[in-house]
């Protein structure tokens, strides 16, 4: 079987932005952050993603700022590139080839055209040593440079960025790996180590979290896995070195950042509280609590004005220097155990999923946006380990996505089953969905499967349980009534007392197929009637699906026995069954495509394919390592157009999968990836609003206007008056004349020159001459009527040649100024 290499496996939507630490720029308007493999720009007053960064081909695992050039910045990859970006622009100036993948970057203001990016040791792949060493950027004007001057600097380190830290502006590099701190320093090129002890007594835990330098003097605050924090001073001697010790938190310390002017030490954990100590007083501290998960990261804008903090449910929340949140920035929470199943809203097109604890979070994949949470429990969720509470573990929408159901649990020692099904109706007003019945113990054991009938004559939910029964729920019909919708249960089934399994509708929801173990049955939902039985090889069925379109006549299944099998429904016969060990089976509603993931010496390969062909039309071997969780096909807002075979199963759908380690991938084509580098935007500097459509309209509008008035406006530049000013701004105090001299320059300078005001004067003074000119020629042509005009009698009456009445000066003065008026504004309305 030939694997196609055409397309790529990329973080494309709900990728990390918690993964490393946000950066922002000079001016804090704008943050940025690596998202998957790409860098994303947001605004800091609006928390819209203004600009996306892609070029890179692998994880990117760090962005910093030039310090050359505060509107660029770099960007590392594990792809084993440095990339410069001018973000303002969206553009990629240069790509260095570094040749190793790149685990994190730093960059120093006393090192320019270096950077310092943490490698492996050893040229081997999965070598658990790593070293930090400069890296000379070469300068050239070619788009790719090779950058192969390379210099250690420190080994043996830690691949978290959060372990290493310049100080005194790059005076020194501190770098802090399990008990141990190395300091170097660049000028005598000499390091020094120190260590501490593991500790053996209970609740001490000495072992190096995350490191901060601080940026006026020498001294470096140094986190544990305690909850202390340790202030190092004197470390340029080996043995003189002193440090005192804070302690507040009672977890290990994840996060510590010095304020730009040193004032202050910020520091945060797992206890979602970012703690800000004084330097010199170190018993007065601020807190800000309640930030709603555990803080990772730590970043302060260089002016100090802003803090944003990095959390453990992918959001970002920026906070003024008051210690008051300003904005909230939620990327897609992934939880450490996914319950529900992918889902897609029919009305928002948003992915659906598990959240935060007791809620189903909207996220939007084309804006890569969380839309809105749903509580779904209802009830307060306490942070306690050991205590069972509700958990939501199904989610099903209806075809027109008016209707949304979800099941939650809840499990105790030593009690039942607790289990309600949730009805939510969608409320127009409030753009979300409400609560609409509540069914307390619908089944008397775990509800294995749900989905809604897609027909669209009546509302149908049916549900499966480990009880050997399937229940249908329909909607009443209240059309002609103001009553409340309501839901009652309208069949009861089984067969021969086998536990049901999963189920399946036809696209049309004229059929249902319903597992049993190792029979499918097939019913008819209008009269809940059993047309007939499906065997095939000994084995439980795990997954079926119906054929869509062209396929619709195709059932196909997946059993335990690792196989992957195709009905005819029509004949009611196998048609083919290859050996396969699929663990997940995804249908694509808009195409006659499926997708069979299988797991196979621990990785997932994929194949596509059609029912009705017996060659897949993709395959990819080694998708991802572990299992795939959940997979769904996404429609897309935007076709693409791609005419390659391999790739056509993508032009209606996008396939998002989810991995072990829950991180979300997709597929991406050439045709796609150009279509998004030629995309790229520039950022609008006015961002007091958010960028939304309209706004992007009214911005083109203002800009044409803007340019119209460039072109008609004549402003008088000002001579001579910005040399003065800067000559009085940057000349030293004791070399200026006295200041009455200065006063009187300084004022000559703003005055506006003779010359230019009668440069000004005299077109002036030509048009009205002009003006003159003409009247007096007109009026010495046409003595006749200036006679008739003194008579006063027969004024009203006189006709030209053409036959139309005479005009008045008057009137020809003021049709003149008329005829100078542009009207090409009018010509433009027209043509539209």
């Amino acid at each position: 079987m030939v694997e196609h290499t055409g397309i790529r496996v990329v973080h494309r939507g709900g990728s990390k932005i918690n993964f490393r630490e946000p950066i922002f720029t000079n001016d804090s308007r704008y943050l940025l952050c690596v998202s998957g493999e790409s860098v994303k720009v947001y605004s800091t007053s609006t928390e819209e993603c203004v600009q996306d960064l892609h070029g890179h081909t692998d994880l990117v695992t760090g962005v910093v700022l030039n310090p050359s050039n505060h509107l660029q910045a770099y960007s590392c990859s594990a792809d084993g590139t440095v990339r410069l970006w001018d973000f303002t622009d969206g553009i990629l100036i240069k790509t260095f080839i570094i040749g190793y993948p790149i685990y994190s970057i730093h960059v120093s203001e006393k090192h320019a055209g270096v950077v310092f990016v943490v490698i492996r040791m050893a040229t081997e792949k999965f070598s658990e040593l790593f070293q930090i060493v400069a890296v000379n950027l070469p300068r050239s004007a070619d788009q790719d440079i090779e950058a192969r001057e390379l210099s250690a600097v420190l080994c043996d380190v830690s691949p978290h960025p959060g372990a290493a830290s310049f100080g005194r502006g790059g005076e020194y590099i501190a770098s802090a790996k399990g008990l141990q701190l190395e300091v170097y320093f660049f000028k005598n090129q000499k390091s020094y180590r120190f260590s501490l002890k593991s500790g053996m007594k209970k609740g001490i835990n000495n072992t190096f979290t995350c490191i901060s330098c601080h940026p006026k003097e020498d001294c470096i605050a140094t986190g544990h896995g305690d909850g202390k924090i340790r202030l190092w001073r004197n470390f340029n001697q080996k043995k003189e070195y002193t440090y005192s010790t804070l302690h507040w938190h009672h977890n290990a310390v994840s996060a510590l950042r010095f304020t730009p002017e040193g004032t202050n030490l910020l520091s945060g954990g797992i206890e979602s509280v970012l703690v800000l100590w004084r330097y010199t007083q170190e018993n007065q501290k601020n807190f800000l609590p309640r930030l709603g998960a555990a803080i990772t990261h730590i970043a302060v804008s260089p002016d100090g004005s802003l803090f944003c903090t990095s959390h453990s449910d992918n959001k970002m929340t920026i906070i003024q220097s008051s210690v008051r949140v300003s904005a909230v920035i939620q990327g897609l929470v992934k939880s450490d155990v996914l319950q529900t199943d992918l889902m897609i809203d029919p009305g928002t097109k948003a992915l659906v999923l598990n959240g935060k604890p007791g809620h189903l979070q909207f996220y939007s994949l084309q804006n890569d946006k969380q839309l809105y949470n749903l509580d779904i429990v209802q009830q307060e969720y306490i942070h306690q380990e050991g205590l069972h509470q509700f958990e939501v573990v199904k989610v099903a929408f209806s075809t027109c996505g008016d209707w949304l159901a979800t099941v939650e649990e809840r499990k105790q020692k030593n009690s039942e089953l607790e289990i309600s099904l949730k009805l939510w109706v969608y409320d127009k007003q409030i753009q979300s969905f409400g609560l609409n019945t509540t069914i307390t113990a619908p089944h008397e054991d775990q509800i294995t499967a749900m989905c809604f009938s897609p027909s669209s004559e009546t509302t149908l939910l049916v549900t499966t349980s480990l009880d050997g029964y399937f229940k249908a729920w329909m909607l009443a019909d209240h059309s002609d009534t103001k009553d409340v919708a309501s839901w009652s249960c309208e069949f009861v089934g089984g067969y021969h007392r086998l536990k049901p399994g999963c189920f399946c509708f036809s696209a049309d929801g004229s059929l249902l197929a319903l597992v049993f173990q190792e029979v499918v049955t097939v019913w008819s939902p209008t009269s809940w009637e059993m047309l007939t039985t499906l065997s095939q090889p000994p084995g439980d069925i795990r997954d079926i699906c119906f054929g869509r379109l062209s396929c619709s006549k195709y059932l196909v299944g997946t059993s335990t026995r690792n196989q992957l099998f195709c009905w005819n429904l029509l004949t009611c016969s196998l048609v083919w069954s290859t050996p396969m060990d699929v663990s997940l089976l995804q249908a694509d509603p808009l195409s006659e495509n499926m997708a069979a993931f299988c797991c196979q010496s621990g990785n997932s390969d994929l194949f596509v394919f059609k029912p009705s062909e017996p060659r897949p039309l993709y395959s990819k071997k080694t998708l991802c390592t572990g299992k795939v969780q959940r997979a769904i096909f996404a429609p897309r807002q935007q076709l693409l157009e791609s005419s390659d075979e391999q790739s056509q199963w993508l032009n209606r759908s996008q396939l998002y999968f989810l991995t072990q380690n829950m991180d979300l991938l997709t597929f991406s084509t050439k045709t796609e990836d150009d279509r998004l580098l030629a995309s790229s935007k520039q950022i609008d500097m006015d961002d007091s609003v958010a960028v939304t459509p309209f706004y992007l309209l009214l911005g083109k509008h203002r800009q044409q206007q803007k340019e119209k008035q460039e072109l008609l406006a004549e402003r008088t530049q000002l001579p001579q008056g910005t040399i003065a000013i800067k000559e009085l701004l940057h000349t030293p105090a004791h070399v200026l004349p006295s200041a009455s001299f200065l006063c009187s320059m300084f004022v000559h300078s703003l005055l506006i020159s003779s010359s230019s005001a009668r440069e000004e004067k005299e077109p002036a003074e030509e048009e009205m001459e002009s003006e003159r000119e003409e009247e007096d020629s007109e009026g010495e042509a046409d003595p006749i009527h200036s006679r008739q005009d003194l008579g006063g009698s027969a004024a009203w009456c006189l006709v030209d040649e053409s036959g139309a009445p005479a005009l008045t000066k008057a009137q020809e003065r003021e049709l003149r100024r008329v005829k100078k008026v542009d009207h090409s504004w009018l010509s433009s309305i027209l043509d539209c």
